[in-house]
């Protein structure tokens, strides 16, 4: 195995965790330490002796520094090929030494668009274009000389040096200058997606781009056979569900993951305290109340026995009320803007709860919503419609009361966040049935029925995700006890549909709008 020892090295970071140490390391293997900026400073306030990139291409730095390691004496000390007469003798030639390793870490581009209210201008002052130039020239040469771009490695190197007289082998630089140019490629592509995401846009771009970042890999996936990791997209803004902080807990799996997107999507519709149980993707309770305990009691008592070993989430911060009530049900995950120190103390008591706090009251919208097919990605956009009721028909002769209007719109909203076929039932601000993923809609008329009992949907209203194709599934919803209906109307059938409304003297709201999820 090919070995290089290490005589000259370039230190030029942004991040300088550890920078100290690690040219105290090198200078005490007797290597050449050359620097830029303050990164130079740093390595000389340490009595460890450096020189600054201008004594060595003998021309300043300048314009604010945007121009500092651009010139041929850092290039061609980087990307001659030792093994080449030719070049070697080029830069005798011209008085260029070597550069055997690249220490570089780039401008902190993603920190400072993550800054609230962050300008343009601002932004594009922190795109490096020295860094990624020394550092892809480095790793296209990594036959002769090593690119460190992580703090995290110092120590690896230099230990690798200590045992080797001063050389890295082969197959380490080979594997620096892959996690090179997977840096550089991220770095990129944050760019790109920053400044497409200024420009306007018509529709989805020709040609898509995306980075994810692996935050773990997961014990498993959907199920143990089946390999899983969790990804978090670059550039994905504070208050996003990726983005939240776990304070308790086992680890996450695959479903408890994907369970908390479609809690915390839920909640985020209400603007009163709202809470949300749920069940493999689907909500088997919701509620809204003045009171988050008085949400979650609410949400709990649509489907008790669903409800274990769910996944909770809250709209707002949960108190010591609230845990109280839920001390004696297992759930997996709970996920909430927060959680008050007496809470926190209640829950703890439970060793593999898993509480994640997102801080954001509602969810924020990042991206386009995807899906892989096999070889391809399904791209749309996010289904953000709210339906109101200035906005929906009232086709009927009997119209809604006040309170049904209530209730009309909290299911509807609820309806757009269960598989489709749905029908939900709800009464007083909270589900009482949820009839969820049919192949066909009466069945699932039938289902959030028999859920809820005859007791529970007498007097409740019912919300339909997409139009009554027939009467038959309204017949259900009638016969359980509903009072008023909401749809998307638009069915050919419509006129016979609110024949039956009618007949039985309640109230059909039409939105316009169709909410299938699938």
């Amino acid at each position: 195995m090919s070995m290089i020892k290490i005589k000259r090295a370039l230190i030029s970071v942004s991040d300088k965790r550890g920078i100290v140490d690690l040219a105290r390391g090198l200078n005490g293997m007797g290597v050449e330490l050359i620097s830029t900026g303050g990164t130079a400073k740093a390595i000389a306030e340490a009595d460890i002796p450096v020189r600054e990139v201008a004594s060595v291409t003998k021309f300043p730095e300048m314009l604010d520094g945007r121009v500092k390691t651009l010139h041929p004496v850092i290039a061609a000390g980087i990307l001659a090929k030792r093994d080449k007469d030719e070049h070697m003798f080029q830069l005798k030639e011209y008085g260029i030494e070597p550069i055997d390793l690249i220490v570089v870490n780039l401008y902190p581009f993603e920190a400072t668009i993550a800054k609230p209210n962050v300008t343009l201008e601002e932004a594009i002052e922190n795109i490096d274009i020295g860094g990624p130039t020394m550092i892809r020239a480095a790793a296209k040469n990594c036959k002769a000389v090593a690119v460190v771009i992580e703090p995290e490695r110092y120590d690896e190197i230099l230990g690798e040096m200590a045992e080797n007289d001063g050389a890295l082998s082969e197959e380490t630089r080979f594997a620096l200058a892959v996690a090179a140019f997977n840096h550089t490629a991220n770095y990129d592509e944050t760019i790109y997606e920053y400044l497409a995401g200024r420009q306007e846009q018509k529709g989805f771009p020709e040609l898509l781009k995306l980075v994810f970042t692996k935050v773990q890999d997961l014990r498993y996936g959907e199920n143990p056979h089946q390999r899983a990791a969790y990804y978090v997209q670059e550039c994905a803004p504070a208050g996003v569900l990726a983005n939240a902080k776990q304070l308790h807990g086992k680890e996450l799996s695959y479903n408890n993951i994907l369970d908390m997107d479609a809690a915390w999507a839920l909640v985020s519709e209400f603007d009163e305290p709202a809470c949300a149980i749920i069940k493999h993707n689907n909500p088997c309770g919701v509620a809204e109340a003045k009171h988050i305990a008085t949400a979650y009691q609410k949400a709990y008592e649509c489907d008790k026995v669903s409800a274990f070993g769910s996944v909770i989430a809250f709209n707002r911060v949960v108190d010591k009320e609230t845990a109280e009530k839920m001390k004696e049900l297992f759930v997996e995950v709970v996920v909430a803007p927060g959680y008050d120190e007496e809470a926190l103390a209640i829950f703890t008591q439970k060793k593999n709860i898993r509480l994640i706090d997102v801080a954001a009251e509602r969810k924020v919208q990042f991206g386009a919503d995807l899906r892989r097919v096999n070889g391809g990605l399904l791209a749309q956009d996010f289904d953000l419609s709210v339906e109101t009721r200035e906005g929906s028909a009232v086709p009927s002769n009997a119209k809604p009361t006040e309170q049904q209007w209530r209730d009309l719109l909290f299911a509807w909203k609820v309806a757009k966040h269960v598989k489709s076929n749905t029908i939900v039932y709800a009464k007083d601000g909270a589900t009482v049935g949820i009839g969820a993923g049919q192949m066909s809609r009466v069945d699932s008329a039938f289902i959030g029925a028999k859920k809820a009992g005859p007791e529970r949907t007498r007097g409740s209203v019912a919300a339909s995700d997409a139009f009554f194709p027939f009467t038959d599934a309204l017949e259900v919803v009638i016969g359980a006890g509903a009072t008023a209906v909401v749809q998307p109307g638009g069915s050919v059938n419509d006129e016979e549909v609110l024949k039956v409304a009618d007949a039985a003297g309640i109230p059909m709201v039409f939105t316009g709008k169709r909410h299938f999820r699938h």
